[in-house]
């Protein structure tokens, strides 16, 4: 009878094993990026850029992207006290304090436990006749409701939680290519302000000379009011521009400190010109879209959240099946706390439940459209990601295909208008032309040393958008 029992018994526990090892979690597969297969091409795209092989944004560390040290410092002031930051490095820490809590529902949980009893038992219910005290002391080691997971309920909410981890792990990374750009764009547009704030004040000075000369003409009588007047706008104008760039710097400087964690910029900060901050390394955006932008970390913690959405799925199928728990115990127990370890006192339990949902008025069918269309939506946002970030990098290599051009005509209207401005200066000197001329020469002028600014502050951050947007190196 054993011997025949034997062979059953034995299939039975690695059908229980081979059971107890499978989830119903669906197959995931990746998704087909939902952008063109190649970067886009035309007048505003430089052939160098579209499809060109090179150092990958990935690969290159910041450090050796941003060689400015002022900026480095920067950065690495930012990187220890950044409050965002911080949070992003907490969630991962909460995130796998969870992965440990469903890791550990793997396992049982064994543990030890003592007990005393004291009940008085009334004289017509004593066998003795009269009333008495009944104890009654155990001592005990053993399992508690230890579920069996035979279909996978446990290790589905198991891999969900290791795939939330994941993408935890990944939004810090990409908190930390944001927060490298934004510290890099915040000190480049504090650099451009300031140039702003110093054009201005030389405008101003300019323009206060030659009011100051115009009221000396007037008072001689040899110049009129109305170029009085119209020196008098332009120096007033001037001023405004000036207290305007100076408030624009004082916010830049708060921006900044608020990235940098700090109260105040660093004393160790100065100035440098913004056009000598250029990166040596020339980034291309690799042959093939979907391969580069599936490697930001963005883009990877949006799939990390699509694999934990399919993984709930396998939790949700399970219920529909039977749970299983087992409780049991083993120890001693005795009448008298002296007799605890006695012999004969051992006691055992073991207890083995089963449930089958029969009606539940629909709830587990409820749960699990809840989990397929959490997954649905994890698409849907993978997608975007994946769509958001290849126009990131398009957008970037739009602008830098044109910027050289742009920053080279820009050049030459500031060069052309100051010669303007000095022609009609002189002509006025002579008598030749009138007062008006020289404003109008000199506004141009000023608008376009201001418009270089602007432009080679677009160029500056057009590196940034792009390191950032093909997924820049964190370390």
């Amino acid at each position: 009878m054993s011997q025949t029992m034997k062979p059953k018994t034995l299939s039975l526990a690695v059908a229980v094993l081979l059971l107890g090892g499978c989830t119903l979690i669906p197959k995931y597969e990746q998704p087909q990026a939902p952008v063109a297969t190649q970067w886009p091409t035309g007048a505003a795209y430089r052939a160098q850029d579209v499809g060109a092989t090179g150092p990958q944004a990935a690969d290159v560390g910041w450090r050796e992207f941003f060689t400015d040290p002022n900026l480095q410092r920067l950065i690495e002031t930012a990187l220890e006290n950044n409050r965002d930051l911080r949070v992003s490095a907490l969630n991962i820490q909460r995130a796998q304090a969870m992965y440990r809590i469903r890791h550990a529902d793997l396992l049982p949980t064994v543990a030890v436990g003592a007990s005393e009893t004291a009940q008085r038992v009334p004289a017509d219910l004593s066998a003795a006749g009269r009333s008495m005290i009944v104890r009654q002391y155990g001592a005990s080691v053993g399992i508690s409701n230890y579920e069996l997971d035979f279909f996978g309920r446990v290790r589905s909410l198991n891999e969900q939680a290791l795939e939330l981890y994941f993408a935890t792990e990944e939004a810090w990374r990409s908190a930390r290519i944001s927060l490298v750009s934004e510290v890099a764009n915040a000190y480049l547009v504090w650099l451009a302000d300031r140039q702003r704030l110093q054009v201005a004040q030389e405008t101003l000075e300019s323009q206060q000379k030659s009011y100051d000369l115009i009221k000396m003409r007037y008072d001689q009588g040899v110049a009129s009011e109305l170029n009085l007047r119209q020196a008098q706008t332009s120096v007033e104008m001037a001023r405004v521009d000036v207290a305007s760039y100076t408030t624009w710097v004082a916010r830049d400087e708060n921006a900044l400190s608020l990235l940098l964690g700090t109260q105040a910029l660093p004393e160790w900060l100065t100035a440098d010109k913004m056009e000598d901050l250029g990166a040596v390394i020339h980034l291309t955006a690799g042959e093939i879209p979907s391969t580069v932008l599936q490697q930001r970390p963005d883009v990877l913690a949006a799939e990390h959240q699509l694999r934990a959405a399919n993984a709930n799925i396998g939790a949700a199928r399970a219920a529909f099946f039977p749970s299983i728990s087992l409780t049991t115990s083993l120890g001693t127990a005795s009448a008298s706390l002296s007799g605890l370890f006695s012999g004969g006192s051992g006691m055992w339990t073991f207890m083995p439940q089963i449930g089958l949902p029969i009606f539940d008025s629909g709830r587990n069918l409820a749960n699990l459209e809840v989990s397929e269309t959490d997954r649905a939506i994890a698409l849907a946002q993978y997608e975007k990601a994946i769509q958001s970030a290849f126009r990131e990098v398009s957008d970037a290599l739009a602008q830098r295909g044109t910027i050289d051009e742009q920053l080279a005509a820009q050049k030459a209207l500031a060069e052309a208008t100051t010669a303007t401005f000095r022609l009609a200066t002189a002509r006025y000197e002579k008598g030749i032309d009138s007062y008006l001329n020289v404003l109008d020469a000199q506004r141009a002028m000023y608008s376009a040393d201001l418009g270089l600014v602007s432009v080679r502050l677009a160029k500056q951050m057009n590196q940034v958008a792009l390191y950032k947007s093909l997924g820049g190196g964190v370390e």
